[in-house]
């Protein structure tokens, strides 16, 4: 497994990957001590990150892991079809999957467990009401990265 710490309007992000695959991106990270070593799928991944937060990437073209129950690869899988710069609510993403709304808590609960937050844009699913629901960076995190990608939304 290897590691690289990137900062970002978000703040600090950690980006783990693994057998040529990026595994997690965690919030909060704290900058490391002493450098990073060189690392090419690292490298892309922050590259591609850098782009997306500059306003110059709207997908990410990255080897992921998958590892979660087929419930949540389902949901994550329809996460990655919701456009940049749109939105989509829960018990929309429930319907899209072909279940009813009221599975939206599984949904919810789904979205949150998801390893690979702003490549794998759980920021984009919002309440039924359009509201800014619970988001594992921090609902302040899920604004901003909401308003990097569609300037105004809310």
């Amino acid at each position: 497994m290897t590691t690289r710490w990137i900062d970002s309007p978000i703040g600090g992000l950690r980006i783990h990957t693994s057998a040529g695959l990026v595994t997690a991106i965690g919030f909060g990270a704290d900058a490391p001590r002493g450098e990073q070593a060189p690392d090419a799928l690292l490298d892309r991944a922050e590259q591609q990150l850098g782009e997306y937060f500059a306003g110059e990437r709207t997908r990410f073209d990255l080897p992921l892991a998958s590892d979660g129950t087929e419930f949540q690869k389902k949901v994550w899988s329809e996460l990655l079809r919701i456009p940049y710069g749109e939105t989509a609510s829960y018990g929309e993403i429930a319907r899209r999957l072909g279940y009813e709304p009221g599975i939206s808590r599984a949904v919810g609960a789904a979205n949150g467990a998801n390893p690979l937050p702003i490549v794998v844009p759980c920021h984009r699913v919002i309440g039924a009401d359009g509201s800014l629901t619970g988001y594992a960076g921090g609902v302040e995190r899920k604004r901003t990265l909401l308003d990097l990608e569609r300037p105004g939304l809310f």
